[in-house]
């Protein structure tokens, strides 16, 4: 099984603390999406086919485009992919987006699964964030997702921002809890090279948050989540039962994924190559059936840092018996070996089956992994 990832580039404004690759105008939309199709059929023998698992739009902002752009998408996929009899297909959206006219445009397309950016329900900090709803335009807009049938909802928060208070913070939560959302990831926020936010933090027009509040945040936001019956499967997520994003998971445990679009990644154990971040160059190299991608073959020693780098952000950590039959008694023997410390120390976790990082382990979970990766 794998999995299907289309980027879209466009946004209405741009978010402070953002680097993914998008851009404000959308001029260039329709011939944007005739390149997606044509990238569909050129690369239809990349994942050598395998059924599709997974369809994951994201972005920029997917929920710009109207039904029409994603039929003939959907059209293509299905042309030149097997599609599994019970995919989830995931449309990343912005709060404001789905109002009620958008939501009956899209209810006849194939979406099972809408995530929404929200990022915070306090609008000072959807200000700062440069966010272009509020925080009543989140509310309103899950509850009419969820009364036009999709139960399957995911929304993103952050944490970490300027001045937020544990009790702020909490109250995010509490908000969340009270929309019963099934699935939350929440993100520390990062002030990325290159963004506006990092020019902000240069300029000292705001004191980042120190790493001891941090870190308070996020415990308590395990607290609370797990209190209210959610899984913490991964290190930035949470879900109801079996209510886990089967996307994302696919990349956390290393199965292959095709990425169509500019700047998107693909990997299919043999390579990992990427599109251009560039939509005129990438719609040029489409249109003479010669995308511009840059490739990076996966040696074993890659495929091995990458294995821990994946895994061991989940709950499920490493299958030792699936690491063993995939590097060899000798990569095994030196992982535990190189693990021993923090198994002594508690910040990982071993039975007959899997090591893990603990629940003591998971605020460190990056310093272990960089120290259980090789270099030689």
């Amino acid at each position: 099984m794998s999995a299907l990832y289309i980027h879209v580039p466009f946004c209405k404004s741009r978010c402070t603390y953002c680097d993914f690759h998008s851009q404000t105008q959308l001029i260039h939309k329709d011939e944007y999406i005739k390149s997606i199709v044509r990238e569909l059929e050129i690369r239809k023998d990349y994942l050598a086919g395998e059924t599709i698992e997974t369809i994951y739009w994201g972005g920029g902002t997917p929920s710009l485009l109207q039904p029409n752009d994603f039929d003939l998408v959907f059209n293509a996929i299905n042309q030149y992919y097997p599609i599994s009899p019970n995919p989830e297909i995931t449309l990343e959206a912005n709060p404001d987006d789905m109002d009620g006219t958008y939501i009956a445009g899209i209810k006849r397309l194939p979406f099972n699964r809408i995530s929404m950016g929200i990022q915070s329900f306090h609008d000072p900090d959807l200000r700062f964030l440069n966010r272009r709803h509020t925080a009543q335009q989140a509310i309103n807009a899950v509850s009419r997702c969820r009364n036009a049938g999709y139960t399957n909802l995911s929304i993103d928060l952050m944490y970490g921002l300027p001045g937020q208070t544990q009790t702020l913070w909490e109250a995010n939560i509490d908000e969340a809890l009270k929309l019963k959302i099934p699935h939350l990831s929440a993100y520390i926020l990062m002030c990325e090279e290159g963004t506006v936010m990092y020019q902000q933090l240069l300029s000292g027009a705001f004191e980042p948050l120190g790493d001891e509040s941090v870190i308070l945040l996020y415990d308590r936001l395990v607290e609370k989540l797990e209190s209210a019956g959610y899984v913490h499967y991964e290190i930035s997520n949470f879900c109801k039962t079996d209510c886990y994003s089967r996307h994302n998971t696919a990349y956390w445990t290393g199965r292959k994924y095709s990425g169509i679009g500019p700047a998107a990644h693909s990997y299919n154990w043999i390579e990992r190559q990427w599109n251009i971040a560039s939509l005129p160059d990438y719609m040029e190299g489409i249109s003479k059936r010669t995308p511009y991608v840059e490739k990076e073959t996966i040696d074993r020693k890659t495929r091995y840092n990458e294995y821990l780098m994946t895994r061991l952000r989940t709950m499920w950590g490493i299958r030792l018996s699936d690491f063993q039959d995939t590097f060899g008694q000798e990569w095994l023997t030196r992982l535990l070996n190189r693990s021993g410390p923090y198994l002594r120390s508690g910040l990982m976790e071993r039975n007959e089956e899997t090591l893990k990082v603990s629940r003591k382990g998971i605020m460190v979970t990056d310093g272990i992994i960089r120290e259980l990766m090789v270099s030689d």
